[in-house]
Order: structure tokens, then sequence, then C-alpha cells
């Protein structure tokens, strides 16, 4: 349906991607920051109309046809005028030399760029106030399965309790924790020989996007487990995969991911935290000493996959390496217990349900078999190893909290009543909505593609920083407009959009910033890695 569009928009990304590569001619992608994002953003927004295409090809729907409609005219918009890679930053036609090329795009897409979609946009929010969505089938019966397992789990017991346990900064409670084990969450891709499900990135998505729905806190819960699960299959020795994998499946085990550092952020090759190999008294072991921050879930986990400097004569991430730190769950009167470490809570906006942490190690003891592998200088190796994997599921949990914006921000403009009518006939607030279910599921078939490109195989660190990127957008924007809808109310804590605004936020950040994603994308793509 969409063949010469895509066609139009795959030749503008090509005619950016060659202006770029003339632009630089040598130099450092750095000092030409803004026309790299920007490209980044131009491949993103056209893989993001290759997916949607796939998906609307399978269906007959109405409602699909309307979403794909007012996806490829907005973005191919955006890719003609301007492309917001933040909330005053606009990447245009311009920036990169490609003016000529923009209208050469205008004339071959004119049809949907010159047609007044102002019918589409409210026939979509029609169909949504009547209860319809767009088709979210991956024609698997058994994907589908699942998809309705924790729909109804969440609905059922995260959705009611979600906002109270926000306001009070509570943790997710342990009975929640073990009834999300035994729906086996904690072992999605974990091979099965090991007490896992054995399962792909594109279920991992799936259970990602509709936890997170409820709370971006109990679709986060996995994601340590995940990260820690993914470097003990790819890394770990037998012994380790052994003794972690199975505990880490079922639950048992809460890990944690100590990667970050007060002063380094994206910089990982700059940590200072050491770790050392003593033989002592007190057996031989390792023993680490520095300062971590932005540290989830640290008190209640039982083991953190840790990132220290082993080898101080290697400079940047030679000398790093990946330790499994084995330690005791605190409790509220005393969260960190182990001997050698202390923390201090992190007071945030949205994000809660773990808590965040700063954390000090000052000569905490980990056992001799703590190095992962078993080999000293491949901490960030085997982390790198996880990006991809880490990236897909963050954009799963931005479709996520995109869909619960847009299900609040529908909710309340049908039950709220100005000037004799509900909210949801006035056409701009029916354009919010029906643009926000478009861009929802714009981000979600470009983060299943990344998920599947994965289950295949390939590297694909490039659709998983495009499907991060576009979908933490997505999540914003939405988040925005559903609280915009609620007006004043919007603005109250009482208001469940008030936390999923807070919540969509942090999106944007960790997991690599947009404009981390924004480097990898172009870098990769110059590089020849598409």
């Amino acid at each position: 349906m969409f063949d010469k569009q895509l066609d139009a928009a795959r030749a503008y990304r090509s005619a950016a991607q060659s202006a770029l590569a003339a632009r630089l001619d040598g130099q450092r992608i750095d000092a030409h920051q803004r026309a790299a994002h920007g490209f980044a953003w131009v491949a993103t927004s056209v893989a993001a109309l290759e997916a949607l295409a796939q998906w609307q090809a399978r269906s007959v729907r109405t409602i699909d046809a309307d979403v794909a409609q007012l996806a490829f005219a907005e973005t191919l918009a955006q890719l003609v005028g301007g492309l917001p890679m933040g909330q005053n930053e606009v990447f245009r036609p311009a920036d990169l030399g490609l003016m000529a090329e923009a209208r050469v795009l205008e004339r071959s897409c004119a049809d949907l760029l010159e047609a007044d979609h102002a019918a589409t946009r409210a026939a979509l929010a029609d169909a949504l106030a009547a209860g319809q969505w767009p088709s979210d089938g991956l024609d698997d019966a058994d994907l589908d399965t699942i998809r309705d397992q924790f729909r109804r789990f969440t609905d059922a017991e995260i959705l009611p309790h979600a906002h109270k346990w926000h306001l009070a900064n509570d943790l997710i409670p342990d009975a929640t924790v073990q009834a999300l084990a035994a729906l086996g969450t904690f072992g999605v891709c974990i091979p099965e020989e090991f007490g896992g499900l054995g399962l792909g990135k594109l279920v991992m998505c799936v259970v990602t996007e509709e936890l997170s729905r409820g709370w971006i806190g109990a679709g986060s819960l996995g994601t340590r487990s995940e990260i820690a699960g993914e470097l003990i299959v790819l890394g770990g020795t037998q012994a380790q995969k052994t003794h972690w994998l199975p505990r880490i499946a079922s639950g048992e085990v809460l890990p944690t991911a100590v990667f970050t550092e007060p002063d380094t952020g994206s910089d990982l090759g700059a940590l200072q935290t050491r770790a050392r190999r003593v033989r002592d008294e007190s057996g031989e072991g390792w023993v680490i000493d520095g300062a971590k921050t932005w540290i989830t879930h640290a008190a209640r986990s039982d083991m953190m996959t840790l990132l220290a400097r082993t080898l101080p004569a290697e400079k940047g991430y030679a000398g790093l390496s990946m330790l499994l730190v084995p330690k005791p769950r605190g409790s509220d009167a005393d969260p960190f217990p182990a001997e050698g470490m202390s923390g201090s809570e992190i007071a945030v906006l949205g994000y809660r349900g773990m808590r965040e942490y700063a954390l000090q190690f000052d000569g905490l003891r980990a056992p001799a078999d703590a190095l992962l592998g078993g080999a000293e200088g491949q901490g960030f190796k085997q982390l790198m190893r996880t990006f991809e994997g880490a990236r897909i599921q963050t954009a799963a949990r931005a479709v996520g909290v995109a869909r619960r914006a847009l299900e609040l921000g529908l909710d309340y403009a049908l039950g709220r009543k100005q000037f004799g009518q509900a909210i949801a006939g006035f056409p701009r607030v029916a354009d919010k909505l029906a643009m926000s279910v478009a861009d929802m599921v714009l981000s979600r078939e470009l983060t299943y593609a990344a998920a599947r490109a994965k289950d295949l195989g390939k590297r694909c660190d490039i659709e998983a920083g495009m499907a991060k990127l576009l979908a933490a957008r997505c999540a914003w924007a939405n988040a925005d407009a559903a609280l915009q809808i609620h007006g004043g109310n919007g603005y109250a804590l009482e208001y469940e959009i008030s936390r999923v605004l807070c919540d969509a936020r942090i999106l944007n950040i960790f997991e690599g910033a947009a404009e981390i994603q924004a480097q990898v994308i172009a870098r990769g793509l110059l590089e020849g890695r598409r």
C-alpha cells in the first residue's frame, strides 16, 4: 500500500547518508554531531515506516489502515519539514544540504502530504472511544497467549496498586515479585537446561510491554535478571551457569547491575572502581573499593553484576572485568548488611518500586570464582554483548508506558464533560488521541523488528538503538499529551497520569541516552553495518 512512499523515503535516507559522509570527509563524527544525529533520526524514521508497512500489510481492519495512514503522513512530513530530536532541537533538511532531495520526497509523497487527514484522525479517535484498538497479534498463537496472560496479570495485580506504591515510594511487594517469578518473568530468555523458558527477545518484548503498561517498575523488574542472565549465558563458565542461572530464572536470586559511576556516565572506559585479588586469613578472593551510582534495586538484590578495574596498568576498557558478586538481601531497617558496602537512596521523580542508590565499596569481599568467565580484561566486551537486548527491552518498556498514557488520556477524555459534551469530541483532544496511538504502533513495530533481528542471531546494535530512540520519544510525547487532556487535574499527584509522565521521562536517559543512541546509529550506518 505504501510502496511508492517507502521507495522515496529510502532514497532520501540514502541521500542523507551520502551527504553526511561527504561532510565528515575523515573528520570525527563529534565535530558534526547535529548533522550526524539528524541522519540517525532520518534512518530511524524510515526503518519505522518499513516495520509499520509490514504490520499493516497483514491486516484488513479499518483502524489499522487509519493508523498506518496517519503514521506515514506525519513521519514523511517530518522528514520533509523537520524531525524533532528533542523539545527544542529540530533537524531540518538544510542541516545536511538536503533541500533539493526533500523537495523530491515531497513531490513523490504529495498524495499523503497534501491530503487533509482530519477525518482520519476523527475516525481513529471514535474507534478508540468505541473500545477498538489496533491489532497487536503476532501471527503466533503461543505469543498471543503469553500476551493475554501477562495483560490479565497486569490488569489484576499491577494496575490497581501501582499508583499507591509509587506515591508511597514502596518497593514492589515480595508477593508480587513471587507471582512474577511463577509466570516465568525472570527466565524468559534463559535456556531451558538452566531452568528458564528458553524463549527469544520478541517474547521478552511482549512480557515487558504488558507489565510496563501497568507500571514501569513492574516491567523493569526483570531487566536486571535479563542483563545478568545474558552476561552469564554468553560469558560465564559452566560452573557459573549451573550455579546462577536456575536461581535467577526462578526469582530466588534478584540481580542488580552495578556499572555507572558518579563522574563517568556513559564513558565506561573511565571507570575507577577497583577489584584486586587477595589471599589472606579470610581465604582467596577479591576485594572491591570504589563508588557506583544510579544502581537500581541495590538493597533488595542478592547478586551484583559489577564492572570494575582489575588491571590498573591497562588504560580504558582493557582494564575492566565483570564480577558476579553475591550479597545479602537488605531490609528497610538495614538496607546494606554486607561488610564493606554501604549506600544511600537517591530520591527520584518516577521509576520507583525498586529504588535507586549510590553505593560505596570499602573492602567488600567477593569469592575467588566471581570473575565472569574466569578471564580478566573482558568486562566491557561482555557488557557490550548485552546492550542490544537491554535496549530492545527498554524500547518495549517505553511502548508499554506509551500505551498506558494513551489509555489514561482516552478514559479521561470520555468521562470529562465540558460545554455539554465529553471532551473526546473536541478535535484538538481527538487529534491527540489519534496521533498518540499512531506513534505507539509505529514504535512498537520498530521494537518488534529489532527483537526479531536479534532472535535470528543478527548483530542489531543499530536496530536496538533505533527502537529505543523512537519508543522513548513516543512515551514522553504520549504522556505529555495525556496530561494535557487531563488539564489541571493531570498536575495533581492523585491522578495516575502524573506518575506516568515522570516514568516516561527516564526512558530517554537510561540504557544509553537519546544522544548516545543517535551516535551509535549514525556511526554504525556510516561504517556499513546495515
